[in-house]
């Protein structure tokens, strides 16, 4: 099976094998254009500038993808996305044809287009110009069809090129452009009766298992495994809030509980990871088998010990001082050229390059 694709991330990078024994695909188009135009709604800036008027402890950088043509897109929770092209950032908002400025995931595909996944629904752009993928309604939604579209956690391609969209309101899977509820296939074996909402995090082991990482509630559903015909349901240390899960060089599962700590996966059995304390969770294994860690925060949203690299025998620590900031981090990310990229609230964003840390936000 090949490895998880290209650019790795928390919310997002990851993937699987498409269902089993599905009904008729829905003829519908399911994207309809709303962006007038591609220009961006502000000029170029040499550092990541909020302009929107977020709150820092909400404003965070929550994800990334990179295109093609090696520019960087990150997304944030209130400031909308800015395309990174090496040299500056140029900023795009709900002015520029994004659903919402809250940002939680982005997906570039091997058609080269870009996903990104909002508090109000599921945006495309084409290059050209955003556009809105509509949702059809989830026989597990308790909501209207007219209320307003679902939040998009978390949004994944698999290796054979399946799309795979978490939303607040259930799960989705997108084949040659149409999207489709996915727990409505009924030759899906699920004796737990999950509803895979608020899905946190996505991930396609080597196997080619795809592992559903359940968020807060209405979530609570812990680590799934869908085989390609059956969902199983795992709960590491009692805990149903799962926020990550990536997969090391050896094929084992790191995931970060909500208030549990660190646990792995062998394949076997589930086991806690003991060995250091208040690493945070696992959000990145890069191109050399490190494991990255997040660090913990307090109440406040202020990082309490930096961020953790973890070589399989001993971790570095990246502390609060060193070129960091001090709010929490929320996403880790590598580029196609190595660089590590660490997003935090109030819209921070710096870089490692392997030696050195530098800001790249203000």
């Amino acid at each position: 099976m090949p490895a998880t694709p290209g650019l790795l991330a928390l919310c997002v990078s990851l993937a699987l094998l498409p269902p089993t024994g599905k009904s008729a695909e829905p003829p519908q188009p399911q994207i309809s254009a709303l962006a007038p135009t591609s220009k961006p709604s502000r000029p170029s800036t040499a550092k990541l500038t909020r302009t929107q008027g977020s709150n820092p402890q909400s404003a965070q950088v929550r994800c990334a993808a990179q295109d093609r043509a090696g520019d960087l897109w990150f997304g944030t929770t209130g400031e909308g996305v800015y395309r990174y092209d090496g040299k500056a950032f140029t900023q795009y908002t709900v002015h520029d044809g994004l659903s919402s400025n809250i940002v939680w995931c982005a997906l570039a595909d091997k058609d080269a287009q870009l996903w990104f996944g909002t508090d109000a629904g599921l945006c495309r752009w084409n290059g050209e110009r955003f556009e809105i993928v509509a949702l059809p309604p989830l026989t597990t939604s308790d909501k209207p069809a007219t209320s307003k579209p679902p939040t998009v956690w978390s949004i994944l391609q698999d290796s054979r090129g399946t799309i795979w969209i978490a939303t607040s309101e259930g799960m989705y899977f997108s084949k040659r452009g149409i999207v489709t509820p996915f727990l409505d296939d009924p030759a899906i074996a699920n004796s737990s009766k999950l509803q895979l909402k608020m899905v946190d995090a996505m991930l396609e082991d080597r196997e080619g298992n795809l592992w559903f990482a359940s968020g807060m509630p209405p979530g609570l559903e812990g680590l799934i495994r869908f085989d390609g015909t059956s969902l199983t349901q795992f709960k590491p240390g009692g805990q149903g809030w799962i926020r990550t899960v990536v997969e090391d060089s050896n094929g084992t599962l790191w995931m970060g509980t909500r208030s549990a700590g660190v646990w792995r996966y062998d394949g076997n059995e589930f086991t806690p990871f003991t060995e250091k304390r208040g690493t945070g969770s696992p959000m990145l294994v890069d191109k050399a088998g490190h494991i990255w860690f997040g660090g913990e925060e307090d109440n406040n949203g202020l990082n309490l010990s930096g961020v953790w690299r973890y070589d399989g025998k001993a971790f570095e620590n990246f502390a609060i001082g060193s070129g960091l900031g001090g709010y929490g981090f929320w996403s880790i990310t590598q580029d196609r050229s190595k660089n590590i990229w660490l997003g935090t609230r109030n819209a921070g964003l710096y870089r490692f390059d392997g030696m050195t840390l530098n800001s790249l936000s203000e």
